[in-house]
């Protein structure tokens, strides 16, 4: 099977015409200003069901004949799939049955329920979830929509690359700099978009190459789930072992057969970010655009934070936010994360006698410092201590990093010798 045609994500913009949201381009000056060159950002986290999704998903059910349409639709999913599916499927009037995990996040689940689908849940890893899902398929005659490995929702996801191309000459970069700044849309542009099992970024470099040869098409992954990378330095797709990271979004383990070809045709490279720089994005994110995504993605902004992405270094660059569908049960931890990624939080422990006043002193040295207590532990018992100790976990608001490794060295200086939480 070839790659997909730009003129079958042309069809598939045509068909999701009155259905998807608009999602535009903004070029935030902030962005500019810290990285050097124009920074946009492409807010898929506004999309229907709260992703880039529905744009696949739909296409690929416009395409059912109508005896397919009469067995209905199956997927597996964590998320953002079955929800793009849900919502799919209601609009065409097509029954829709999505496996999950028994362990997914209780507002996935309530949304793609919502959205009109029949939820099923499963216990044990999303293999045992994918393998219920095709099980029923084979049971029912449902279609199962795959997630990215299908030319179908390769075009449809390769639609957020046309409306890239159309909007990037209409963005307003009054607020990134001088005039010259404003993004020329003949010259090249760096496109960077999360990776998980490689379908958005195929489906944008697929429109990118057709209608604008001198751009480059760059690939995020989370260091954790770096499944795109491991194929691409192995000739071949490869499964990873395990995946560890909390962009649960791209946290797939092998990239699909179909997208491995399009990656090695078309997208100029795949980098990766930490759990850490994804942290940091999501707070940058959150403090500066009130925008809330989810740490999947956040992914590319934080390549591009990181200065990962290449390209002429003044020349602009878009960063695709894919999605944000954020537990917010969840959001708390992960803004505590980032704050402490940013610098901005300090986390340690100090041993004290265990005696009055010596949790005082420690609390005056603090106050003399001028610095905001967030969080204090008093531990006696479940430590490594000498009986005649205690432990203090103390959590403190700092600046920065230069201000953080300053208060630790004013700690150290005290005699109070902290040590990492």
């Amino acid at each position: 099977m070839g790659l997909v045609g730009v003129d079958e994500v042309v069809a598939a913009r045509a068909a999701l015409a009155g259905v998807l949201r608009p999602t535009g381009l903004d070029a935030p000056g902030f962005l500019a200003r810290a990285t050097g060159r124009p920074v946009l950002l492409k807010h898929e986290e506004r999309q229907r069901s709260g992703s880039f999704k529905l744009r696949g998903a739909y296409w690929r059910m416009v395409g059912l004949d109508p005896t397919a349409r009469a067995a209905g639709v199956v997927a597996a999913s964590a998320g953002n799939h079955g929800q793009g599916v849900a919502v799919s499927a209601s609009r065409l009037g097509i029954t829709a049955t999505v496996f999950m995990p028994a362990a997914a996040p209780l507002p996935k689940v309530q949304a793609t329920r919502r959205y009109g689908a029949t939820v099923r849940l499963v216990e044990g890893p999303l293999a045992d979830v994918l393998a219920a899902a095709r099980d029923h398929a084979g049971a029912t005659g449902a279609t199962l929509i795959e997630p990215f490995d299908d030319p179908a929702v390769i075009a449809g996801q390769g639609t957020v690359g046309l409306e890239i191309v159309d909007g990037i000459d209409t963005v307003d970069a009054s607020e990134s700099g001088s005039a010259a700044d404003h993004p020329d849309p003949e010259g090249e542009v760096t496109v960077a978009v999360p990776v998980g099992g490689g379908g958005l970024v195929s489906g944008i470099a697929v429109a990118v190459r057709a209608l604008r040869p001198r751009w480059r098409v760059v690939g995020v992954e989370a260091a954790g789930a770096a499944s795109a990378r491991a194929a691409l330095d192995a000739g071949a797709p490869v499964a990873l072992p395990s995946t560890e990271t909390m962009a649960d979004g791209i946290a797939v383990a092998r990239v699909g057969d179909i997208t491995y070809r399009h990656l090695v045709e078309l997208v100029d490279d795949v980098v990766t970010v930490s759990d850490d720089e994804i942290a940091r994005a999501l707070l940058l994110l959150l403090e500066r655009c009130k925008t809330v995504v989810e740490p999947a993605g956040a992914a590319a902004l934080a390549a591009v934070m990181e200065g990962r992405v290449g390209g002429a270094p003044t020349r602009p660059v878009c960063a695709v936010l894919s999605g944000g569908n954020v537990d917010p049960a969840l959001l708390g931890r992960l803004v505590t994360h980032g704050l402490n990624a940013s610098g901005r939080f300090l986390t340690t422990r100090v041993a004290l006698p265990d005696r009055p006043g010596a949790l005082r002193s420690l609390l005056d040295v603090v106050a003399a410092l001028g610095l905001n207590i967030v969080d204090v532990e008093h531990h006696r018992s479940g430590t490594d201590l000498p009986v005649e100790q205690v432990e203090v976990r103390l959590t403190l608001e700092t600046r920065d990093p230069d201000h953080r490794d300053a208060v630790l060295r004013r700690l150290e200086a005290a005699g109070l010798h902290p040590r990492p939480a």
